[in-house]
């Protein structure tokens, strides 16, 4: 600190690059240190911004600076690291550094609450609870007796994350047993859990923790290539267990909320219980618990979504980024980072090992190992006695379908559910119908705000726009016509569900899409159902796809793959080969073998043909060849403007002056392309374009941005746009 600095430079949350500066504080209980929150007053309100530096002059006439009311801490709150990672960040995304640092705190400590941790929660049996009938509690009580299960097999108290992963909601049941007085509150902290001991491992498995902690003490980044059942899990706690020992923390992201539960359940029983949960279905008080845990070392291990990336750890000793390849680590609005490629600055800035693993690797990380840049590490064989499920395409070309189900399938289904089996069925439509349609004139019911048709929700007697929000009820009669015969075209999830009542009648159904699992812990039940084997078809979107663990299916069917065969965006193929492959890794991870059926209307396919006969990694190198031939990533590097108005003319407008404006640098090798409407032109009532920027050189393009980017604001039509810079985007749709 600058020994006689009187200027504060403040980030503050704020669209306008840079940061501001203000003077130090009348009153100051402690030093001003960078890392620090400070309340300053901006324009005239009044913000909480993030001390990022000091001054003993501003270019700014002193007379003219405000002074800071101020500072919220006695210590700085954000370490240097994270500091210097979201520094980092700002520069290479191009985004205000006041947003910025904004992301990298949970809601209540960006809002200037205070940084004394909320004295946990925690419970225990009460001495009635101890002699309460288990078996009973649970004939009464499923959800209660959950709880009053781990309450009792726990050592002691339990505070809310040792309950967080139960199915279903764990307060309200919680509540319950309280009001029996089964159990109550109590002031002590939870108790370190007896570690389960860890299964032996396969030699592939055991040659990757062996490469990774040979390495604990340097940066490098792994990628854990294994297929779906080949035990990455044991590879990361293995690894974990070891980082543990040498008193350091370990980062583990995960793409999804729904994946936590039961990552958090088998992390615990191994690792014991200084966790630290971090994720936005969390309340405030639980998150910023958690992450001041996470941040004073409490907590040695921090599992998280894609922002708990930025969570402080005192002595980081590894970072783990599971299904790498998942989009769900990018953020799409805001501050459009990338974990997964963030994880790697923040690994390399710490010297410490990343492990990036998935069954299906992103092209970019296939060929940063290609490149020497990631060490491999294959898995190529199923964990234990599971073998790969056998995989078939089922031709629909001519066939009769029942619910958009095929003969042999249905037949398929059958059987599997006959020798006890379990069925998953995949379908990436929710809704009941994604189309409602006049058959008298051919009206179709769209949405009024954007360019896509509304999904006719049966159940909540709604119209829904699934790009929006937009809704409403459903058209009994045709708007152009009036004629009362209007139907429903195509297949959801919530139509297919009606369907199966009808074909396999007694069969337990689950129904796993964004609608069903709205509700705080229904996600939870669902997958417990799904787990314990009650429910025996599955029926769900991509929220099935992604890494649960379900040991009893043995059949999945993939009912339309062909939606993804034909798209726009040069990503598509990719994307679908992974959603195949990892709905296909549902099937067969236990014993008994598996069995994946995929309807189509183009059996030749190439992609389908390929993953079908020769896998993944053949398709990806296929497909990284393609990419080199045609300079698109990871063989060229992009970044994408985009604007929107509620008139059409405005986004081009802008986005031709920033064309303009780029062009003017002449810098070699760099390529400006548009301005073009998006895909989607209209959405959310707001007409969109974009203008695409690429180069083969990431250099290049960094100083073209550079340059480019501050000169943004200033433009003459800035002000009639809502603009955002996309660097390295991911969907250019």
């Amino acid at each position: 600190m600058l020994k006689h600095a009187r200027i504060l430079q403040v980030a503050v949350p704020s669209p306008l690059p840079g940061t501001f500066d203000y003077l130090c504080p009348a009153r100051c209980d402690a030093a001003p240190q960078p890392g620090m929150r400070v309340r300053v007053p901006f324009g005239r309100g009044r913000l909480i911004g993030v001390i990022t530096g000091l001054a003993e002059q501003s270019a700014i006439a002193e007379s003219r600076l405000r002074p800071a009311l101020s500072l919220l801490d006695a210590e700085p709150l954000l370490p240097a690291d994270i500091l210097a990672l979201a520094e980092w960040a700002a520069r290479y995304y191009h985004h205000p550094i006041g947003e910025v640092m904004a992301t990298l705190l949970p809601v209540g400590l960006r809002q200037g609450k205070s940084t004394a941790a909320p004295a946990p929660e925690a419970w225990r049996l009460t001495v009635q609870g101890r002699a309460a009938d288990r078996v009973a509690l649970r004939r009464r009580a499923p959800r209660q007796a959950d709880v009053f299960d781990r309450l009792a097999d726990a050592d002691g108290p339990l505070d809310s994350t040792a309950l967080a992963d139960l199915p279903g909601d764990w307060r309200a049941a919680l509540r319950g047993l309280l009001d029996k007085d089964l159990a109550e509150p109590c002031d002590a902290h939870a108790p370190a859990w007896t570690a389960v001991a860890p299964p032996d491992l396969n030699a592939a498995q055991q040659s990757a923790v062996s490469a990774v902690c040979e390495s604990l003490d340097t940066a490098g980044t792994f990628l854990l290539d294994g297929v779906t059942g080949s035990g990455k899990t044991e590879v990361y706690l293995a690894v974990i267990e070891q980082v543990l020992a040498r008193d350091r923390q370990v980062l583990v992201l995960v793409p999804e909320i729904g994946l936590t539960p039961q990552l958090i359940g088998r992390f615990r029983r191994r690792l014991g219980d200084r966790l630290a949960v971090l994720h936005s279905g969390l309340a405030d008080g639980e998150r910023t618990r958690a992450w001041l845990a996470a941040r004073d070392g409490t907590a040695r291990v921090i599992i998280g979504t894609r922002s708990a990336l930025f969570t402080p750890m005192p002595s980081p000793g590894l970072i783990i980024v599971d299904e790498e390849h998942d989009l769900s680590l990018k953020q799409q609005d805001g501050f459009r980072y990338h974990a997964r490629d963030l994880a790697v600055v923040r690994a390399h800035q710490a010297g410490i090992p990343l492990v990036l693993g998935s069954a299906t690797p992103s092209l970019e990380s296939l060929h940063n190992a290609d490149q020497g840049r990631y060490k491999r590490l294959p898995l190529p064989a199923r964990a234990g006695a599971a073998r790969p499920p056998d995989m078939h395409l089922l031709d629909l070309r001519g066939q009769p379908l029942e619910a958009g189900l095929s003969r042999p399938l249905i037949q398929r289904m059958r059987g599997h559910l006959e020798a006890d089996g379990q069925v998953l069925l995949f379908l990436n439509r929710r809704g009941y119908a994604p189309v409602l349609l006049c058959h008298d004139c051919g009206w179709v019911a769209e949405c009024s705000r954007c360019d896509a048709r509304l999904t006719w929700h049966q159940r909540a007697g709604r119209l829904r726009c699934h790009h929006c929000g937009y809704e409403r009820p459903v058209d009994t009669a045709c708007q152009d016509c009036g004629s009362a015969a209007v139907k429903a075209v195509g297949q959801g999830t919530e139509r297919l569900e009606g369907a199966l009542e009808q074909l396999f009648p007694g069969v337990s159904i689950a129904r796993i899409d964004r609608d069903s699992t709205r509700r705080k812990g229904a996600m939870e039940a669902l997958l417990e159902r799904a787990r314990s084997g009650d429910a025996r078809i599955l029926l769900g979107t991509q929220m099935l796809a992604k890494g649960h663990h379900l040991p009893d299916v043995t059949l999945v069917g993939i009912l339309d793959c062909d939606q993804g065969l034909f798209g726009a965006d040069f990503r598509a193929p990719e994307r679908l080969a992974q959603l195949v492959i990892q709905v296909a890794g549902r099937a067969g991870r236990a014993e008994r073998p598996g069995e994946v059926l995929l309807q189509t209307h183009h059996p030749e396919h190439p992609l389908l043909v390929t993953l079908l006969q020769n896998g993944y990694g053949v398709f990806a190198a296929n497909a990284l060849a393609e990419r080199r031939q045609t300079a698109l990533p990871p063989f060229s590097h992009m970044a994408l403007l985009r604007a929107e108005a509620v008139q059409p003319e405005p986004p081009h407008t802008f986005l031709e002056q920033a064309r303009l404006l780029g062009e003017q640098q002449a810098m070699t090798g760099a390529m400006l392309m548009g301005p073009v409407p998006a895909p989607m032109e209209r959405r959310a009532g707001r007409y969109r374009a974009q203008l695409l920027l690429q180069s083969a050189d990431r250099g290049t393009l960094q100083r073209l941005l550079a340059v480019l980017a501050p000169q943004l604001h200033g433009l003459a039509d800035a002000r009639k746009v809502r603009w955002s810079l996309d660097v390295d985007p991911q969907e250019t749709l």
